[in-house]
């Protein structure tokens, strides 16, 4: 064998293996916090009952909240596992997880449950990608990074209106010290169920401090005034280091952004794809995850998708004279010609007689939201408060 392959072959090697799982980190400290053993200390664990399965979960009440992990010092979170039993899409969405770093009063996460673990609109899916996966559609685990420097917490709240039987645990490695250049690791969720014509809908708003984005998971409900036209157009933007009206990273369509064409189906890979495409109930979920193609910001990011579908002219000229609210801004007609509306003098209309016959790219309104993943060299942010509950599950079934 050729002593380029061989090397070639050392690289993928280590790269699937891991170069550090044969080395043995000075002063680390593995622990596993449960209800088992909350505190995650040595000879702790199982105490109750003989040692004989004396907690293994608990039930968490209607209003109550519930602190998972409350530890001192510093340490990297290296997995999160749950289950509860009431998954309905009502409940996903009225628990929220919170997690604090280094006493912050503000949560650098506060996510509804579903939505964090990685599945928009609050569905049961098996799944397995990079960060998340939900084996048979009943548990949920996370295998971010998430390291820090003083103090971890983290928060389970029932804002529901049953009670939950919870069980969980939580993965640690205690170390003496972080690196300086250590990152905190953030997750942000926002909806808007009618938003304004020509306004795109904010993945993340902006953030200030250096980082990087580590992707987003989407839940679209196509508003069904649309008919069978497509809602999937609108291309995502990152505004990044001081980008103002225009973005670095511009994408060209949304199933683009998730490594699809032409139309969103059901599918899971690693780091895009999409769980949830219910054309009768008009539910989308997918996903991107930049973990292979990092995206770094030194200042400040912005992250925005665009609302924007598309149908044939007679069908938009249909909904145009039903009084359906959207705006035409392109046309791809035969031979691939493409006309840019915005840039036409004057704009035509498309119920004008001489309007290009072909397939018609407009602005539209569906209900959005999304789970935005970050890390940020800070251990808060300024982005808004999580919405209230009747909010979040709103419309949900």
């Amino acid at each position: 064998m050729r002593p380029t392959l061989i090397f070639a072959l050392l690289i993928i090697s280590n790269t699937i293996i891991g170069q550090d799982w044969y080395r043995f980190p000075q002063n680390a400290q593995s622990k596993v916090v449960s209800f088992e053993n909350p505190t995650g200390e040595p000879g702790k664990g199982g105490i109750e009952n003989m040692t004989a399965k004396g907690h293994p979960a608990e039930v968490v009440k209607a209003g109550e909240q519930k602190i998972l992990l409350d530890y001192k010092g510093a340490g990297t979170i290296t997995r999160i596992w749950c289950t509860i039993n009431e998954r309905s899409p009502a409940m996903l969405r009225s628990i929220r997880i919170q997690f604090y770093w280094d006493g912050a009063s503000k949560p650098a996460v506060d996510v509804p449950l579903g939505d964090f673990f990685g599945v928009g609109l609050g569905q049961k899916v098996k799944f397995q990608t990079t960060i998340f996966s939900d084996p048979e559609g009943r548990s949920f685990n996370c295998s971010i990074p998430m390291p820090f420097r003083k103090s971890a917490k983290i928060v389970f709240i029932n804002e529901g209106k049953a009670a939950e039987l919870l069980f969980y645990d939580i993965d640690l490695l205690k170390v003496d010290q972080q690196p300086q250049d250590m990152l905190y690791f953030h997750s942000y969720w926002s909806r808007e169920i009618r938003g304004s014509l020509k306004k795109d809908f904010e993945i993340l708003p902006k953030i200030s401090g250096k980082g990087r984005f580590l992707g987003t998971n989407i839940g679209v409900i196509a508003d069904s005034a649309y008919g069978d036209t497509w809602w999937g157009e609108g291309e995502v933007k990152m505004y990044i280091d001081g980008d103002s009206k225009f973005p670095t990273i511009n994408g060209t369509g949304t199933e683009d952004y998730i490594g699809t064409g032409w139309g969103m189906g059901v599918f899971n890979h690693m780091n895009q794809g999409c769980l949830v495409a219910d054309e009768q109930k008009k539910y989308y979920a997918f996903y991107r995850y930049h973990i292979p193609d990092a995206i770094y910001f030194h200042s400040g990011i912005r992250v925005d998708i665009q609302q924007i579908g598309g149908g044939m002219r007679d069908q938009v000229r249909t909904l145009l004279s039903k009084g359906v609210e959207l705006e035409p801004v392109t046309v791809s007609g035969e031979n691939h010609l493409f006309w840019k509306l915005y840039e036409m003098n004057p704009v035509p209309k498309v119920t004008d007689e001489n309007f290009p016959n072909g397939w018609v790219n407009f602005y539209r309104l569906d209900d959005y939201s999304a789970t935005a993943y970050f890390y940020l060299d800070k251990p808060s942010s300024d982005l808004p408060p999580l919405a209230a509950a009747e909010k979040r599950a709103d419309r949900l079934k």
